[in-house]
């Protein structure tokens, strides 16, 4: 599976010509599914949801850039269907697009609806992450982002699809904790490499290698 991690979706002429560059067809010819499902746990996550996958966010666009399809892939929803059901969708398309919120949340529902099992044998896929949607991907979050704890306990681990932990929205005016300085002590309790982005930067991997596409900042740690 390719990937293209991101803090808030398709900020700038680069990171779109990222996504452009992994997807095996145009974006006019790509079938998308989108996940909103991390943003329930999030205050006012509801609405984040339906502004999300209605591509009605556009300081986070990644539903809203002119799919040939686009469908909603609920995680909640799958451990009540039918695995046949929805299987073959989520083979055949050519993106998953997979939106922000609470990173545990979306691993919980990850491993519940079976999906986590799943990712790595889509080879085709591009899976395109923001926010929460990118770091459910990594080895850990650190307890910095800790803010759900799974019904039966938990700690800060996530997938290890990726071998980097990623800590987003780098110095956000919105978001005063997340400065540099805070990053470098994040990144100083975990057992990995991992990277600060902000809202201009993602993270490109394909296979072994992992390329920072930028117009922003960003700073690699370990």
């Amino acid at each position: 599976m390719k990937y293209l991690l991101t803090s808030a979706g398709m900020t700038n002429p680069s990171i779109h010509a990222a996504l452009v560059s992994l997807l095996n067809n145009p974006i006019a010819e790509s079938n998308a599914l989108c996940i909103p499902t991390a943003s329930y746990a999030n205050p006012g996550g509801f609405g984040q949801a339906w502004n999300f996958s209605s591509g009605n966010e556009p300081q986070t666009p990644m539903c809203e850039l002119g799919w040939k399809s686009l469908g909603i892939l609920e995680l909640t929803a799958l451990p009540s269907l039918d695995r046949a059901h929805w299987l073959p969708q989520v083979q055949a398309c050519d993106v998953l697009l997979v939106g922000g919120g609470d990173p545990l949340y979306l691993h919980y529902w990850m491993q519940q609806s079976g999906l986590a099992e799943l990712l790595p044998s889509l080879s085709e896929t591009l899976y395109v992450g923001l926010s929460a949607g990118s770091m459910v991907l990594t080895p850990a979050i650190g307890q910095f982002f800790v803010n759900w704890t799974p019904p039966h306990g938990g700690d800060d681990k996530t997938l290890g699809l990726v071998d980097f932990s990623i800590f987003p929205h780098l110095e956000h005016p919105a978001l005063p904790h997340n400065t540099l300085a805070n990053a470098k002590t994040w990144a100083a309790s975990l057992n990995g490499p991992s990277y600060a982005i902000d809202d201009q930067t993602a993270i490109k991997v394909v296979g072994s290698a992992v390329e920072v596409v930028s117009e922003g900042q960003w700073q690699q740690f370990g």
